[in-house]
């Protein structure tokens, strides 16, 4: 029967951690007043950068997973000695030396691209602390990681002042399980899976010992890392529904009372400390009720791949357009990589994505999404005030404009004025009982090297 009881409980966990990749069908509004206005805020900016970084990037393997011992497809390892493996994997501690890091350029690049909000890994499932904490000594600042040394070895307060300097919010990335933590993972014990590895209620005093330590962390960056709007949490396993209780009603509170209006995205667990939700590396089929943020990897992995492969800019915009009008925000991640640099793809891809933005961004930022979102290649977004209507046609690579297209049920008032953003003049359009048709100007009929998508603006 105890048997029976804990495959049970591990498939709810398990299943539990896997719904963080899909999205919940609850959602619990806050109702802290400085929440609700930082989430509308937050609902206004659209467009973030997400980092995974550690050690392990030196050697291009998947974050954490390859130390977590369950079979599973993105976490696969060298068939050797697990205990073996996983003492050279926090090895890596002693030979991190990112001599070439500088957040300053990465924030450019990113405002640039027209990002708004950075959201870093502080820590990972695997523990390392990319922060100066003073609770662990397996952290960047530790004398036994070479990058020790360097005056901005605190890498996570350099790149939060640098991101902050572009007129970007700061977000903190916190893993809530801890697997180099021995108040999770009991070196008494082996590690099955990613859980805790101890029965909690036969020593809830070490399980104790591991909320204090996870608050105690959280504390530090919520006191000694400068303006801080975003709290993601990673690992929705660790809850009280999956009797891994870190007590977050009293972590939220605490956070906040530091970092009032602070946005708490725990996610994968469904409840007040979920101010949005996170669809993983996916983007919903239709608009969602709820504020949502889709987190998509740019190029290769989440933490950084020798040789990845790069969505283009036209994919990128796209990826954008079509999250926007459907009411998300996109969250999207590059990985450093072990000497603190970006790949000059990643460079690329954002510079191609700047300059869509810059041309067209009041159809993105400070929209909300309208029914129909998308017919076919168009896709549709409004101010948020009423002031102005967004019909986006997103165009393949070489394809040219039609000669005219339907915006099909979009309506508008009496005689609306419709332009072209970047462009000049008017377009002509007819009123019809399906939309509004579009007469598009022969000139742009003719070329083939059109930006990635055209943005009708009606008003």
């Amino acid at each position: 029967m105890k048997n029976l009881t804990f495959i049970l409980t591990f498939l709810l966990i398990t299943l539990s951690s896997q719904a963080q990749h899909e999205y919940s069908k609850k959602y619990y509004s806050p109702t802290d007043p400085l929440v609700v206005q930082k989430l509308e805020d937050w609902q206004d900016l659209k467009f973030g950068l997400l980092m995974h970084w550690g050690p392990y990037s030196q050697w291009g393997v998947v974050e954490s997973w390859s130390i977590c011992s369950e079979d599973e497809g993105w976490c696969k390892r060298p068939e050797e000695d697990y205990t073996g493996y996983k003492k050279k994997y926090e090895g890596l501690q002693n030979t991190f030396n990112p001599t070439q890091f500088d957040p300053s350029k990465w924030a450019k690049a990113a405002a640039g691209a027209g990002m708004k909000y950075v959201v870093f890994t502080t820590k990972h499932h695997d523990g390392f602390c990319m922060f100066n904490t003073k609770y662990t000594d397996y952290k960047i600042t530790d004398p036994k990681t070479p990058f020790s040394k360097n005056p901005k070895a605190n890498i996570a307060k350099e790149v939060f002042n640098a991101f902050r300097a572009e007129g970007l919010w700061a977000g903190a990335y916190f893993s809530k399980p801890d697997w180099h933590c021995p108040y999770y993972w009991w070196p008494n014990f082996a590690t099955p899976d990613r859980n805790v590895n101890y029965n909690i209620a036969r020593y809830p005093k070490r399980w104790e010992d591991f909320v204090q330590y996870t608050h105690n962390q959280i504390m530090e960056l919520m006191s000694d890392y400068g303006k801080i709007d975003i709290l993601w949490l990673d690992g929705g396993w660790v809850a009280k529904e999956s009797n891994q209780d870190i007590r977050m009603d009293e972590l939220a509170a605490k956070a906040r009372k530091l970092q009032p209006g602070l946005l708490v995205v725990d996610r994968a667990v469904e409840g007040p400390n979920q101010n949005y939700l996170t669809p993983e590396n996916k983007v919903p089929k239709e608009m969602l009720s709820y504020p949502w943020e889709s987190c998509i990897i740019m190029g290769g992995g989440w933490s950084y791949e020798f040789n990845a492969k790069y969505k283009s800019g036209r994919e990128l915009v796209h990826l954008l357009v079509d999250i926007v009008a459907k009411g998300g925000n996109l969250l999207l991640n590059i990985a450093p990589s072990p000497q603190g640099t970006w790949d000059a793809e990643a460079y690329q891809r954002l510079e191609d994505m700047g300059k869509w933005v810059k041309v067209n961004q009041e159809a993105i930022y400070g929209t909300r999404k309208i029914a129909p979102f998308n017919d076919g290649p168009v896709y549709y977004t409004k101010k948020k005030d009423g002031s102005a209507l967004y019909i986006i046609y997103c165009l393949k690579e070489g394809e040219k404009m039609p000669a005219e297209f339907m915006a099909a049920g979009i309506e508008t008032g009496k005689k609306p004025d419709v332009d072209i953003l970047g462009y000049k003049g008017k377009v002509s359009y007819v009123k019809t009982d399906k939309g509004i048709l579009l007469k598009v100007p022969k000139t742009m009929q003719k070329e083939s090297n059109l930006p990635y998508a055209l943005v009708f603006r009606v008003r």
